[in-house]
């Protein structure tokens, strides 16, 4: 009886150890999706990464390529074909269960990259389109591939078609033809399709062109000559096209999407319900129409009279969260809006429409109001939107602010500051004026308001501290670490008290940054980082006497104001890019939120709180463990643990030193040369420049020797 009762005890402390985890809430859905292909029942979307519905897209399920955008997707002869955006073309035999690299004969450009466009399928030939290596025929299931580009003046490729026996390349300069499987190429673009062709379409006899800045082309001659069929279509960018018997629909970049019942003569605009306007793809399987946005997947079963969003499973980028009232709010990296009640069990997506490439970087809220602030990819943002119904709809607040990144936002009382990419603003009714409030010409990444006192984080200059709302400024930096050139980037401030934390952000081998915190209103700093295993901070949030950091090795948690730091990552994704700026913390209720690169994960705060108490014990013994990937490519992390040093009393730090060599006993590279705080920690090792083989890493600490081996496969 006591062997059952000791084996159920440790049965229930491990099945209450694995629910000790991060679980990933269920949304928010819809990232961008590039490209579509149809297989029987099976709906496949490209996206940054690979996904299949087998239910009308009801669901979506991850089947690779999570470190791939997919441009294009092919179905010949029961294979699958994938086109990236810098990994060229894989093959799946089995609807995507398994992939491998088709590459031979694909040149890489001087980045080492092989960037596919589209795809098109002839019988048993398989073409490839490729931006600037033209077109690429293989006739053995992409086993290898040849170069068709004789005649092909432009090899920017965007596009392909198949009619009949005729190739139709749709390329910088305008239409190409091919009437003997690449061999040899004509421009056919008599009557004005020598713009950028970015989709063509086959219906009946009839062949289109969507272009980027003169809307769409007809041909009904093979391309021999083309006719401008843009009436009612007034977006000129036209990014895809498809065919559902007589009707034509055609994807625009932001106007959405638009049917033709006669030919492309007349054009109706179709968006009721579709709530993202930039198309990127359209699909037909049976009678449903699939659109493609930079939010998701849209489904239409009435030729496009009626939208609705069927994105579940498909998961986006976050690069903000913000907690008001009982709702969390997470932005995305292209302009969606999301909510989540705490009575709910999945995300609301909410319809604040941005143009293209507009990220939603910050909220903040005055009241009853909510503000959502943007940046752009590219340029400058929008600026400020103002919700009055929890994120039902919103309304531009923009006088003072037109086309400035928004990075941040803070309320003090009726006051709300927006830090910019050119100084701070303020704004005292509601965002309807904004007015500048100094430090003009620099990019202020971060606010944050104690009591009287508005800090101003930037990016370059460190700290600036206001006590009159703006009207003034001081560089407040005293102990904060510089980089090599100079600069202090702050990404995140925090607040526990009148203690004030900020995160640098810093490049992983700068041996800087971290978490520093003053207690006399920025007057000096210290920097807290014990037990932080990566010093480049992306974010803060606070929940009590509790600091959660997001670094680039994941979230620990601070209980003691920064003195020592824990890991808190069980279960918590970990592939996102090193030096992720977008990485995201918030707290609601008693969960901590995690903002990620596939969506929003949270975890209960007392349960993080439990495993450090349970884990504050020190390290007894030095310890180097086997890298992780090993064979690897080009990076691999390699994780050691310093024991306390046997010194005398007050020297608590020991020297660590942790170095690569060939197999000839060459070092090769330095990882750490430092004096460490005991602890457990990590180091990635970036390799750069070295061939294939086998190396060895040694870690040195006191009279502590240990080397293991390594293998770099390239």
């Amino acid at each position: 009886m006591k062997t059952f009762k000791k084996i159920s005890l440790f049965v229930l402390l491990l099945v209450q150890i694995c629910l000790a985890q991060w679980v990933q809430t269920n949304g928010p859905y819809g990232g961008p999706v590039n490209c579509f292909a149809v297989s029987g029942t099976n709906l496949f979307a490209g996206i940054g990464g690979l996904f299949v519905s087998t239910n009308n897209g009801t669901s979506w399920t991850e089947i690779g390529f999570t470190n791939y955008n997919v441009n294009a997707l092919a179905v010949s002869e029961g294979n699958l074909f994938a086109g990236t955006d810098g990994g060229g073309i894989f093959l799946s035999s089995d609807n995507g269960a398994n992939w491998s690299a088709v590459n031979q004969g694909l040149p890489k450009d001087n980045y080492g990259y092989i960037r596919i466009s589209d795809f098109a399928v002839m019988g048993t030939n398989l073409f490839a389109g490729n931006l600037g290596g033209g077109v690429f025929l293989s006739t053995n299931n992409g086993a290898s591939w040849m170069t068709v580009n004789t005649g092909l003046n432009n090899t920017f490729v965007w596009s392909l078609a198949v009619y009949g026996t005729n190739l139709f390349a749709g390329t910088y300069a305008g239409v190409f033809l091919s009437t003997n499987n690449g061999a040899s190429w004509t421009a056919v673009n008599t009557g004005g399709t020598n713009s950028t062709v970015l989709s063509l379409a086959v219906s009946g006899t009839n062949l289109f062109a969507g272009t980027n800045d003169s809307g769409v082309f007809l041909s009904t001659d093979n391309g021999a000559s083309w006719i401008a069929v843009n009436s009612g279509l007034p977006n000129d960018e036209v990014w895809s096209l498809a065919v559902s018997g007589t009707n034509l629909f055609a994807g625009t970049y932001d106007s959405g999407v638009f049917l033709s019942t006669n030919n492309g003569l007349s054009w109706t605009a179709v968006n009721t319900g579709l709530i993202c306007t930039n198309i990127y793809a359209l699909a037909v399987l049976d009678t449903s129409l699939f659109a493609g946005t930079l939010n998701g997947v849209f489904l239409s079963t009435n030729n496009g009279m009626n939208w609705r969003d069927v994105s579940p499973g498909i998961t986006t980028r976050i690069v903000s969260l913000e907690a008001i009232g009982t709702s969390v709010f997470a932005g995305n990296m292209w302009g969606g809006v999301y909510r989540l009640m705490d009575n709910e069990t999945s995300w609301t997506r909410l319809n604040l429409q941005l143009p293209i490439f507009r990220s939603v970087s910050c909220f903040a809220n005055v009241g009853s109001n909510l503000f959502a602030g943007t940046t752009m990819a590219f340029g400058s943002g929008p600026g400020v939107f103002l919700s009055t119904n929890n994120g039902i709809t919103w309304n531009l607040v923009n006088n003072g602010l037109a086309d400035i990144d928004i990075l941040d936002l803070a309320v003090s009382g009726t006051n709300i500051f927006a830090g910019t990419e050119n100084g701070v603003f303020l704004s005292t009714n509601n965002g309807e004026i904004w007015v500048k409030k100094g430090l003009e010409d620099t990019r202020v990444s971060a606010l944050a308001v104690l009591e009287q006192n508005l800090f101003a984080g930037t990016w370059g200059s460190g700290v600036f501290l206001s006590s009159n709302n703006g009207d003034s400024w001081t560089a407040v930096n005293k102990g904060l670490p510089k980089d090599p050139y100079g600069y202090i980037d702050i990404s995140s401030f925090a607040l526990i008290d009148t203690n004030l934390f900020i995160g640098i952000s810093t490049y992983p081998y700068y041996g800087i940054g971290g978490v520093a915190l003053s207690t006399n209103n920025g007057i000096s700093w210290t920097m807290v980082n014990t037990g932080l295993t990566n010093l480049n901070i992306n974010s803060l949030a606070v929940s009590s006497t509790n600091i959660f950091v997001w670094t680039d090795d994941g979230v620990f948690l601070s209980s003691n104001n920064g003195s020592s730091w824990f890991s808190v990552n069980q279960n918590l994704p970990n592939y996102m890019p090193t030096h992720n700026i977008y990485n995201t913390l918030v707290i609601s209720g008693q969960n901590l939120f995690a903002g990620t690169e596939i969506g929003v994960w949270k975890r209960p705060i007392s349960e993080m709180i439990t495993d450090v108490e349970s884990t504050t014990e020190l390290p007894k013994d030095f310890a180097l463990y086997q890298n992780y990937p090993n064979p690897f490519n080009p990076n691999t992390k390699i994780k050691y643990t310093v024991a306390p040093p046997n010194l005398p009393q007050g020297e608590a730090l020991s020297k660590v030193i942790l170095k690569v060599y060939d197999i000839l006993g060459n070092e090769v590279a330095t990882l750490v040369d430092e004096y460490k705080p005991a602890g457990t920690y990590e180091v990635i090792w970036n390799v750069k420049g070295l061939s294939s083989g086998v190396y060895f890493y040694q870690l040195k600490s006191n009279n502590y020797v240990e080397t293991k081996k390594m293998i770099l496969l390239k």
